[in-house]
């Protein structure tokens, strides 16, 4: 056989060899890929995600699903991670744009989770090389234009024995297209039926190939509007829908108040000034009321704004016959808009009251206040430039009459963030704008006294009392006024991946059922990382969240073996009968050396059924930001059991009674306000950080499947995979309900220490840090069955159903005698029992429709006080549990599109055509993934779009 045509003949036959391997079921097929009838050679060293070791059958040793080209183009996204998103075995989403209280360097990418097992556990490929990611372990899909895309693979399995860590849940590996001739152009146009949320993309590719080698370059420019929580009808109202107007509504308002008397501050009555009154009077001040309250989502986003620009080049060159040169440059920049309401100032937690000598002081004394800084909503434009650069050689030789493949390449990936803030005020300047101030010969407000003045360009006074949009000296609404509290804000960051790679593969002898393969490979890789907070983040001097700096460095060498082993071929019962093991080992700088292996099996009794199982170790190692993160703080959303209003109170219990929390205590919220719903804003900043003693994460995967294509149905194909993954030792945020329940109900003491209480009883500080308390399991089933009807006058007809059943989700706890328990979450707002999708697709002639339905399972949470309850007396491990529970929502899409005789292609669509709308969720659930009432990965309402392609 002439190898140097084969080679050829699989790079310059990419493009349909690409579609060809697109078109294969959303499950892995059964059936042997094939080139065109002329051609004389064959694909039968094919490199699939998954596996070192070249085959045209290794695709179906292992639950691969391959969405093509053609596949991208029929949806209505415009990123991998939507597209992946809505696949039935993808969890909820990472960092929700819908999380509009997420900050960090994270914030802006778009991520994706298999198994719900969370996006680190998730490794991202580019051409089978690793994505660069955060310090924590994120890895942005949106850096990759759609235009560059030939086609998606995903495994559905552990390989850390193949790639190293990070790769629990699954392996998602973008491959680029290749030796593209020619030019293409696309413009992509969508919109909300709301009218907002506009979406824009524009693409352009163009490349050039011969017989030696081509160059493929594609420009994509992508912007998303963001949308207000003001526009929607779950969050305009509050946190609780339009059922609960007032709800999540705050006492800190952009009306100012002051509280008089001010002790105990859990009783204190608080002022604010009645429309048309006297600021300078004091008896124009009537008591506030819930009327005065904020409704903080007026000023919320409630997704985020996001513009990118991307420029992917492939170039490729035959160097000699059998050695070829192949490079990946990646240019990418990422722009995201976030905005919160103003920041809710209370005097008290920053020592710094209105002075008695302030011209604004209507009371005698110092006087402690509270105000929201409505006129300056709090906004963040975060920048992040990705440079990447992955490039090597590759070819064959041969070797005692076996064809060996090699390459080696060297990998760099760069991602620079720049995060601007502004709207959080300066602490240095506020206590100068609160102190002593006059009103000069000039009738001005003047900082100082009139013995010592200082001048109006050093400081300007502020009048908190004053409320929004009444004007007056003081006013927030003075632009000198907020360019002296409000100073511009800005964090920096880098990471950097290195790595460098050899790998070796091809046939050490035939046995008599075919070739027994091996792989093995050397990698060596650096991951760098540094973020850096503002210096008033770190100082503590604004009202914006503390931080530190996060900085550090490991690198790790690796070396793999993989054997694929026929044992049987072409015998009764045995079609084929393959075995597939490897091993990893891996040395890391930082915590030591660890090994992993994986071991398959493929039979085949009957040529049209397949079946497959693996059993996969795994681990993902402490990330930058794990290890050496800086400290953080956050006011958090939290439930207090020692709180008579929480669901399941323990309030007078020994543990609550002996943290010193009275009888008949009332969890306090912002302000020191007793808290009406739950859960319920922190009045203080809780601490959060690394930990250095980290240890990697471990997991166990199972997974055993059949695929079936049975010969009297022409076009039908089923398959069925099983899979079960354990965790240990994962690595955690401790929560602080979680940390609560552990103490308080669960009665575990030392998960005490980090909690402080004032003298009334609310807590003043807690710490929860990283750890790693994690153990988790997870069970269930994926179901694909694919059929296409043989073509009629009427056109061509295909059906593709996929679903993903979740049996169990557990992850273990303590009950109050400190035993381990097993929660199950299978349900919990997130975790579906059941996600299914179902594709139908027609065309005839130039004409095409693609309808998809879209169905998620009823959902479960924890019950909220004063709202619905289903089932009030539930309980669970011998507790109390309260629960609600939701039904089932299914969500259409559906795309018609026309091919143009100019070699254009026109399309117009609906994702979620009936604007179906998904339930409330009230309960704070770290699997809702968003922080209004409404999970995160549900449509907001119907989007409308428009695709036009021009190929040249």
């Amino acid at each position: 056989m002439n190898h140097r045509n084969s080679r050829r003949a699989m790079r310059v036959g990419m493009l349909p060899a690409g579609i060809a391997i697109a078109l294969i079921p959303a499950f892995a097929s059964a059936q042997e890929a094939t080139t065109e009838a002329s051609s004389t050679t064959t694909l039968d060293r094919l490199e699939v995600t998954g596996s070192r070791i070249r085959g045209a059958d290794m695709e179906t040793q292992q639950p691969i699903i391959t969405i093509g080209r053609e596949d991208i183009e029929k949806q209505g996204f415009t990123s991998v991670a939507d597209v992946l998103q809505n696949l039935t075995s993808a969890g909820s989403p990472a960092i929700a744009r819908s999380e509009a209280l997420a900050s960090g360097e994270n914030v802006g990418g778009y991520y994706v989770d298999i198994r719900n097992l969370g996006a680190t556990r998730t490794l991202v490929l580019v051409n089978g090389r690793r994505l660069g990611a955060t310090t924590g372990g994120y890895q942005d899909l949106s850096q990759i234009p759609m235009s560059a895309i030939d086609r998606i693979e995903v495994l559905k399995d552990g390989a850390s024995a193949i790639y190293g860590s990070d790769a629990i849940a699954g392996v998602v590996n973008v491959i680029t297209r290749k030796r593209f001739e020619g030019a293409e152009a696309s413009a992509y146009i969508g919109q909300t039926g709301e009218g907002d949320g506009d979406v824009k993309q524009y693409s352009f590719t163009v490349g050039s190939a011969s017989d030696r080698g081509g160059v493929t370059l594609s420009v994509e420019y992508s912007k998303e509007d963001p949308i207000s929580a003001a526009d929607r009808w779950f969050s305009k109202d509050g946190n609780a829908g339009p059922d609960y107007p007032g709800s999540g509504w705050s006492p800190i308002s952009q009306n100012g108040s002051f509280c008089d008397p001010c002790s105990p501050a859990a009783s204190a009555v608080w002022y604010t000034l009645r429309a048309g009154g006297n600021p300078a009077n004091r008896a124009d001040y009537v008591e506030h009321t819930a009327d005065y309250n904020a409704n903080a989502n007026q000023q919320m986003f409630l997704s985020t704004g996001i513009e990118r620009r991307s420029v992917f080049v492939n170039a490729n060159y035959d160097v000699t016959d059998n050695i070829t040169f192949n490079a990946d440059v990646l240019y990418n920049h990422r722009s995201t808009q976030q905005q919160i309401a103003g920041y809710p100032y209370q005097s008290a937690a920053f020592g710094t009251p209105l002075s008695a000598d302030s011209a604004f002081n209507p009371m005698p004394g110092d006087t402690t206040f509270r105000r929201r800084l409505w006129e300056v909503p709090r906004t963040t434009d975060s920048e992040l430039e990705t440079y990447r650069f992955a490039g090597g050689f590759s070819g064959f030789f041969e070797l005692a009459g076996k064809t060996w493949d090699w390459d080696v390449g060297a990998l760099i990936n760069r991602n620079q963030s720049t995060k601007r803030a502004h709207g959080d005020m300066s602490l240095i300047a506020s206590e100068q704008a609160l102190g002593p101030s006059f009103i000069n010969a000039d009738g001005v407000a003047q900082c100082g006294s009139a013995a010592d003045p200082i001048a109006l360009s050093d400081c300007r006074p502020w009048n908190p009392l004053l409320p929004y949009g009444v004007a007056g000296q003081g006013s927030l609404a003075d632009p000198d006024l907020q360019k002296f509290l409000f100073p511009w804000f800005t964090d920096t960051g880098l990471t950097r991946t290195t790595s460098y790679t050899a790998n070796l593969s091809g046939s050490l002898f035939e046995l008599p059922a075919g070739d027994l393969g091996i792989a093995v490979g050397v990698e060596h890789r650096k991951e760098q990382g540094r973020f850096v907070p503002d210096a008033f983040a770190q100082s503590g001097q604004s009202t914006g969240l503390g931080a530190t700096t996060t900085e550090g460095d490991y690198s790790v060498d690796e070396v793999y073996l993989e054997l694929n082993i026929p044992l049987l071929a072409d015998v009764a019962f045995a079609k084929e009968l393959t075995i597939n093991m490897a091993s990893r080992y891996s040395d890391y700088s930082n915590f030591g050396d660890t090994i992993n292996s994986k071991f398959g099996f493929t039979w085949r009794p009957i040529d049209e059924l397949l079946v497959r199982g693996t059993y996969a170790e795994g681990f993902r190692a402490p990330t930058i930001d794990n290890l050496y993160g800086g400290i953080g703080t956050s006011f958090e959303n939290y439930t207090d059991p020692c709180g008579t209003g929480a669901v399941n109170s323990v309030n007078g219990n020994a543990a609550c009674t002996a943290a010193g929390v009275p009888l008949g205590y009332v969890q306090l919220g912002q302000g020191l306000v007793p808290c009406t719903t739950y859960p319920c804003a922190t009045p203080d900043q809780f601490i959060t950080g690394s930990n250095p003693a980290l240890v990697p994460e471990t997991s166990k995967s199972k997974t055993m499947g059949l695929v079936w294509s049975p010969r009297w149905v022409q076009g039908l194909d089923i398959s069925l995979d099983w899979y079960r993954y354990e965790l240990t030792n994962m690595i955690i945020s401790d929560s602080v309900d979680r940390i609560l329940r552990d103490c308080y109900v669960l009665g575990n003491s030392a998960r005490c220490e980090g909690i402080v209480r004032a003298d009334d009883g609310h807590i003043t500080n807690l710490f929860y840090g990283l750890a790693n308390l994690g153990a988790m399991e997870t069970e269930g089933f994926d179901l694909g069955v694919k059929y296409a009807l043989p073509e009629q006058s009427f056109g061509k007809i295909a059906f593709d159903w996929t679903s993903s059943y979740t049996s169990v989700y557990d992850e273990e706890a303590e009950n109050s005698a400190g035993e381990k328990i097993i929660v199950g979450n299978v349900g919990n707002s997130g975790i579906f029992r059941l996600r299914s999708n179902l594709g139908v697709d027609w065309s005839l002639g130039a004409f095409a429709v693609n309808w998809t339905a879209r169905y998620y399972s009823g959902m479960k949470e924890s019950c909220v006080t004063n709202r619905p309850c289903t089932e009030p007396d539930h309980i669970a491990n011998g507790e109390p549990d309260a629960i609600r529970k939701v039904g089932s929502n299914t969500f259409h899409d559906m795309q018609v599109s026309y091919q143009a005789p100019w070699n254009a292609t026109i399309a117009v669509g609906a994702n979620n055509v009936f604007d179906h709308r998904g339930p409330l969720m009230f309960s704070n659930s770290s699997y809702r993934h968003s922080d209004f009432a409404y999970y995160g990965g549900f449509d907001f309402d119907r989007f409308l779009y428009v695709k036009y392609t021009q190929r040249f």
